[in-house]
């Protein structure tokens, strides 16, 4: 069998850029169990709830006006579940990206001196499983989760707003 020879850095791997975000704290969340990873996210909404009431209770209007101070402040929370989403989404679509790629792009020491480097055939087998198998479940997952709170979002403010208009 030969030995491959890569000059790619370890830590600049596909496969081993994989290994590491399955390690990360916040983006390895999808590879929890539904029930874990929704309550991180219930968890992520209520922690930022607090901090929404504060601002909401800045405004004389909302100060006011109970149901929409809250109403309000409820719905702005969800901004902090939806950054946590979306950069999960970017780092798993960035891996999904270089696991599908056929070549491999990397820095031997800096910024200005980028290589790319094409992958030989069984790395990309095995890359093209992974992304496929592991990956791309994720990457769908969080896409929905992403537009069903983003409809959600927009439902609570487009009721909010026929509220008060009427």
């Amino acid at each position: 069998m030969n030995k491959i020879i890569c000059p790619v850095p370890q830590d600049q791997r596909p496969l081993n850029e994989f290994y590491s975000i399955t390690k990360s704290w916040i983006i390895s969340w999808p590879l929890q169990d539904n029930n874990t990873f929704y309550s991180k996210l219930v968890i992520s909404w209520l922690i930022f709830l607090p901090l929404n009431l504060l601002i909401s209770y800045g405004s004389d209007y909302l100060r006011n006006n109970i149901f929409d101070f809250i109403f309000i402040s409820l719905t702005f929370s969800l901004i902090s579940p939806l950054f946590l989403l979306l950069r999960q989404l970017l780092s798993w679509s960035y891996i999904y990206s270089r696991l599908n790629s056929e070549k491999i792009e990397y820095e031997e020491s800096g910024w200005y001196d980028g290589q790319v480097w094409e992958k030989p055939i069984d790395w990309r087998a095995k890359d093209l499983l992974i992304a496929q198998y592991q990956v791309k479940p994720i990457l769908d997952h969080l896409k929905k989760v992403l537009s069903s709170i983003f409809l959600f979002m927009f439902f609570l403010l487009s009721f909010n707003l026929l509220n008060i208009n009427l």
